[in-house]
């Protein structure tokens, strides 16, 4: 049975479901960022997937960059590179990373983990976000 790590209610906001994902928006202004969790109980690892569910998984991950773009797009500041990662160091539940990057950005060249304190959104910014990324994931 799939439960939700409360880690990720505490640092992001809920996007949608998708068939095997739930997505949610990080709660960071500073990068728009998406995270995909299996809606899969137990998962940990990427080898904790059906072969099938490994390659559902690879397909949200591509839509969840066009999203991403689409809400950089919608903050005015356009993705010059995506950056997509499955660490599960801190919170060990079986989760993807999708972030959108750019040369002026707080932690360019380097990783975004340890940089710096997020950014909330404000709640102008955060409607227009998540309306952008349900828009682009049709949820």
């Amino acid at each position: 049975m799939f439960v939700l790590d409360p880690a990720f209610p505490a640092t992001s906001e809920p996007v949608g479901d998708l068939a095997l994902c739930h997505v949610r928006l990080q709660s960071d202004a500073r990068y728009p960022w998406l995270v995909l969790i299996p809606r899969v109980g137990s998962a940990r690892e990427l080898e904790d997937l059906a072969e099938d569910q490994r390659a559902l998984l690879m397909a949200e991950i591509l839509c969840a960059g066009a999203a991403v773009r689409a809400v950089a797009q919608a903050m005015a500041r356009p993705a010059a590179k995506l950056n997509v990662a499955q660490l599960g160091n801190v919170t060990a539940q079986l989760h993807v990373h999708v972030i959108a990057r750019r040369a002026d950005d707080d932690a360019w060249p380097a990783p975004v983990w340890g940089v710096g304190a997020a950014r909330p959104y404000d709640p102008t910014a955060l409607a227009l976000a998540l309306a952008a990324a349900k828009a682009a994931l049709g949820v």
